[in-house]
């Protein structure tokens, strides 16, 4: 499985392959020829006797073209003289990012180095780095989420598994009054049909029941416009102190497959409900059966007075009608007989 590296210091390369710099955060290069510091995905800034100005923060990471293997980009810098540029972001910064070596060979230090720094204007500068790229990581999914809802990504977010998700977590696991969780599932339209079948594996093997269903578990397609819905129905057949751990994969052709731990807790077996459900159903359906088999009964023994409510409905009848009860046979006659 990808797990989200620990920082922001990373960055896919252009085949989707991960190349992770947590190790080298705020790592400082120095370019002495025109006194200015790179803080590996911290900052830029030039240093004079008059002070330091700043060049901005660490934005964001991304693959580059050519020859060069990555830029950084730093935003948010010093305003001074520069409050109206580039969409007012005061002074920035852009790190073009060498794997090896300077082209020069400049470098000679095992971390790396600057090779080269231009100032586009006093409130942009280029700066060429050429470090030691370490082996290029696993092949990541990109654009694929996993979410609790269609428009959400706290499973998995751009192919890689998100913290409280990567194994057993107490703090995120679901107690045992939840029988279901569904899950939505997006990816990129054009690399959709790459998405397989999920399957399901339960530590420890038995006294948690889990079942997938919805259109995610049958291998449909997952789109942006169109998530599909993965229905994980679990129950508790055996109660424990710890949790259970509920790992799931799901198979993508041609890159690293997709894994993510939700974490189900058992209190108390839910076996019971389910007897106590179905014998209320057959109680239910039996006591109908009784009455209405002893309706029919004394319908037919004693015609339709035995039913209940029918010697009031007669005497409201009667007494509607208006007709001399001393000339007929009262409705006790008729059912008893005349003495």
């Amino acid at each position: 499985s990808i797990v989200a590296p620990s920082s922001n210091c990373y960055a896919l390369d252009n085949s989707s392959h991960i190349f992770d710099f947590s190790s080298w955060l705020g790592q400082p290069f120095e370019y002495d020829g025109k006194d200015l510091v790179v803080r590996f995905c911290k900052d830029v800034e030039s240093r004079s006797q008059t002070g330091y100005v700043d060049f901005g923060r660490f934005n964001y990471f991304v693959a580059g073209s050519g020859h060069i293997n990555f830029v950084q980009e730093f935003y948010n810098g010093d305003l001074l003289n520069c409050e109206t540029t580039h969409d007012k972001m005061g002074r920035t910064a852009q790190v073009n990012i060498i794997c090896g070596s300077c082209s020069n060979g400049q470098c000679a230090g095992e971390l790396g180095c600057i090779c080269n720094v231009t100032y586009e204007s006093t409130c942009r500068v280029l700066v060429e780095l050429a470090i030691p790229c370490k082996e290029q990581g696993v092949r990541v999914f990109e654009g694929f989420t996993v979410g609790f809802h269609p428009r959400s990504w706290e499973i998995v977010y751009n192919g890689m598994t998100q913290l409280g998700f990567d194994k057993s977590h107490h703090a995120f696991s679901f107690g045992t009054e939840h029988t279901y969780v569904a899950l939505y599932m997006t990816a990129i339209a054009s690399l959709s049909t790459l998405v397989q079948k999920p399957t399901v594996k339960i530590f420890p093997e038995h006294g948690l029941k889990v079942g997938l269903s919805g259109s995610g578990a049958t291998g449909r397609p997952p789109t942006t416009l169109s998530p599909t819905m993965l229905v994980v129905d679990w129950r508790c057949e055996k109660a424990r102190d710890t949790p259970y751990e509920v790992d799931i994969t799901i198979p993508v052709e041609g890159y690293e497959p997709i894994q993510f731990t939700l974490t189900k807790m058992c209190e108390y077996p839910q076996r019971g409900w389910a007897i106590f459900g179905v014998a209320s159903c057959i109680f239910i359906i039996l006591s109908t059966l009784f009455c209405c088999g002893g309706f029919v009964y004394k319908t037919r023994v004693e015609g339709l007075d035995a039913l209940p409510g029918m010697t009031i409905l007669s005497a409201c009848l009667e007494a509607v009608s208006g007709e001399d009860t001393n000339n007929q046979a009262s409705w006790e006659e008729r059912k008893y007989g005349s003495i």
